[in-house]
Formats: structure tokens, C-alpha cells, sequence
């Protein structure tokens, strides 16, 4: 139990931000595995759509700060590679 009123403040909003960035991290990875089975799939088209949703929800989520910069480019640029990997 917090011991001020600070830090009861502190601790709601790190529970009201634990709670935005686990559904914002959960997008991302759902996103992740729906891409990642449209290329097992070799749809390409499907796969394209897909990573332009998924760079999305890795910009905003980078943007919120729930991922660095470097781990959200290295994230779209390892999904970049797998979809060139279809040509």
C-alpha cells in the first residue's frame, strides 16, 4: 500500500497505463501473427495489407513509448524482410 497520497496517484495511473499499454502490445503482436501467417501462406497481397497495418500499430505504439524507436524500426524492418521474401 502506498504511504502518501502521491503515491497512491503513482500507483492508479501506472495501473491505468499497464492496462492501455498491455491491449496497445496486444494489438501488435495479434497483427504480428496474422502477417506472419499470410506469408506461410505465400499470399502476398493479404501480406501487404497486413504489414501496412502492422507498421501502423508499431508506429503508435512506439509513439506512446510501450517500444523504443530502434526495437519498433528493427520490429518493421525484420517484417519488411519476410514480406520481400515472397517476390
Amino acid at each position: 500500500m502506498p504511504n502518501n497520497s502521491d503515491a497512491a496517484k503513482r500507483h492508479r495511473q501506472n495501473l491505468k497505463r499497464r492496462l492501455r499499454n498491455r491491449s496497445v502490445r496486444s494489438r501488435v503482436r495479434t497483427s504480428i501473427k496474422s502477417f506472419e501467417s499470410a506469408v506461410d501462406k505465400k499470399d502476398k497481397g493479404s501480406a501487404e495489407a497486413r504489414y501496412f497495418e502492422l507498421v501502423k500499430f508499431i508506429d503508435t505504439a512506439a509513439g506512446k513509448g510501450l517500444y523504443h524507436r530502434n526495437a519498433a524500426a528493427r520490429k518493421k524492418s525484420r517484417m519488411h524482410k519476410k514480406l520481400k521474401s515472397l517476390e
